[in-house]
């Protein structure tokens, strides 16, 4: 019997590179670098696409759109989004809420948190109240600290 809530946990990290837009939450944030990644390294929206499969019981995002798939090279991650909360919806499962984290040292998140809910809100097809994103810093330790690296993390609950 499966539950009436379930509760999923996703992170993500990239590294961060010239040459590359900076792409979080579906949102294009002005900085001189972005993410490495195949698609276009959305750490928000992979760790929310992390939550939402485990919760669901699902594959993880690396075997649903693995890195050696040509056809996601450069993927838009709002459309993997979408296409996993058509999965979540297919097992009879809705997004209950998501509360999240952006890990960065630079660049400063909170000017972009609005747009970010926005915009996930519409791919997800949910009301930004059910959204929580949230910005912090390493406070200048490991990889992220040391401006190398931005990752986020994000905790979901569906509802039957």
């Amino acid at each position: 019997m499966s539950a009436e809530y379930r509760v999923g946990i996703g992170y993500d990290l990239h590294r961060l590179t010239e040459g590359r837009d900076l792409i979080i939450g579906g949102v294009m944030i002005p900085y001189a670098k972005g993410l490495m990644g195949h698609s276009d390294a959305d750490v928000l929206i992979h760790a929310i696409i992390d939550a939402l499969l485990g919760a669901a019981s699902l594959p993880d995002i690396g075997t649903l759109f693995p890195d050696t798939d040509k056809k996601y090279k450069g993927a838009d991650s709002t459309v993997l989004l979408k296409n996993v909360c058509e999965m979540v919806e297919k097992k009879g499962y809705k997004i209950g809420n998501i509360d999240s984290n952006i890990i960065a040292q630079e660049p400063k998140m909170m000017p972009y948190i609005p747009q970010m809910k926005k915009r996930l809100a519409e791919v997800m097809n949910i009301s930004e109240e059910d959204i929580s994103v949230k910005a912090k810093t390493n406070e200048y330790m490991d990889a992220v600290g040391e401006k190398l690296a931005i990752s986020a993390n994000a905790v979901v609950m569906l509802t039957k």
